[in-house]
């Protein structure tokens, strides 16, 4: 009933999260939107290990009824066992515990969403497994195979970054799979309206969301709306970024701001490319560099990440921790007034650098305030010189 992990033909690109490494200390719950490479990547670096996919029917008919089953077929020599789609059966969950506490076993358990396993009575394994989530391809991962454009035009999904129709595939996954996706999760009965939602939300990516704007243009009740917002950031189609909230002399704004995942994604949901020297562009350019540093947080660094606005009127993009402002601008050459935001809140005092990724095509300082190209960043980045 299960299967051997095994190669395939496809291109496929060596990613930052180490499973083996993960599951030499503890079983994990892998979750990521669909189409992020989970199962690429337990194929490639999990060679062996044995594989229940639950959206196999006759693996998961055999095995909601006689979840013992998986005991009955795992052998001495088994050490690694990955479950694929857990949230499917969450009563498998069970047989899981007695199998880490009896026999030591390790367990992969991916999902796209742990919304159902968060359901009441579920048994989430009272810490016996961690969780990371997989995220689209990084900078740091493509290496040679990374461009920018490419990037903010297809997303960072790896089978539409290296698709040969990319707007087809894009369509799908936005269209149909992300509505039976919310279907599936039992939370969204009235598609129409979700798929009214979604095109809404894309349009207020990166912004702070007003609820009852996005409910009179979607046509759907505000409380609807932010059940809506609850079902995309479980899903992990949506992250949230917090404000900060630190700085004294200048009253910042409480509201957070929303990012999808994937910017092709975006582009898709939003019906419009997003073309270089435009502030669509610019739009763009930060939900890509979001993306990169959510997953420098999730695989490695585990701090925070927040943005900074004040009641005044300036904004910095991102804060990294405690320690690190970070403003992005697609300009090949930043003015000084560009940086008037990272400038006001520099005067706080409170943090430990100050940056500007950009375009431009070389590093240079004004006023105490880096202008990085943004490879440069990137590389700095996932280096760890910005901890």
């Amino acid at each position: 009933m299960a299967t051997k992990a095994k190669n395939h033909d496809d291109i496929y690109i060596d990613r930052i999260l180490s499973l083996p490494g993960l599951l030499e200390k503890k079983s994990y719950f892998l979750f990521g939107p669909r189409q992020t490479g989970k199962s690429s990547l337990i194929r490639h670096t999990l060679k062996g290990a044995k594989v229940y996919d639950l959206l196999d029917t006759s693996i998961f008919l055999a095995l909601s009824q006689n979840p013992g089953r998986l005991s009955q077929e795992l052998s001495a020599g088994d050490r690694i066992v990955v479950i694929d789609e857990i949230q499917r059966l969450p009563i498998l969950l069970n047989e899981v515990h007695r199998l880490i506490e009896e026999r030591g076993l390790r367990f992969l358990l991916t999902g796209s969403s742990a919304r159902k396993l968060r359901g009441g009575g579920v048994n989430l394994l009272g810490g016996r497994a961690r969780t990371k989530n997989l995220h689209p391809l990084t900078c740091r991962e493509l290496g040679r195979h990374f461009d920018l454009f490419r990037a903010i035009e297809r997303g960072l999904l790896p089978s539409i970054y290296f698709s040969d129709d990319p707007r087809a595939d894009l369509r799908a996954y936005a269209g149909s799979y992300l509505q039976q996706e919310i279907i599936a999760e039992g939370a969204a009965r009235n598609v129409p309206a979700f798929s009214r939602f979604l095109k809404v939300a894309a349009l207020c990516n990166g912004t702070i969301v007003n609820f009852t704007n996005i409910a009179n243009d979607a046509q759907v009740p505000r409380t609807t709306v932010y059940e809506y917002f609850e079902i995309l950031k479980d899903t992990l189609i949506l992250h949230e970024l917090p404000a900060w909230r630190r700085s004294l002399r200048r009253k910042p704004l409480a509201s957070s701001k929303y990012y999808f995942f994937d910017i092709g994604i975006v582009s898709e949901l939003q019906g419009r490319r997003f073309r270089p020297g435009t502030p669509e562009f610019g739009e763009a350019f930060e939900t890509y560099i979001m993306h990169e540093l959510r997953s420098y947080i999730d695989y490695i660094s585990a701090e925070p990440l927040s943005y900074w606005r004040s009641t005044s009127g300036f904004e910095v993009d991102f804060i990294l921790g405690d320690h690190t402002a970070i403003e992005v601008k697609a300009k090949e050459n930043v003015s000084v007034q560009e940086l008037k935001s990272l400038r006001a809140l520099k005067e706080e005092k409170i943090l430990k650098r100050y940056l500007c990724v950009s375009l431009e095509s070389r590093t240079r300082t004004v006023d105490g305030i880096i202008i990085l190209p943004y490879r440069k960043f990137l590389d700095g980045l996932w280096s760890g010189e910005y901890s």
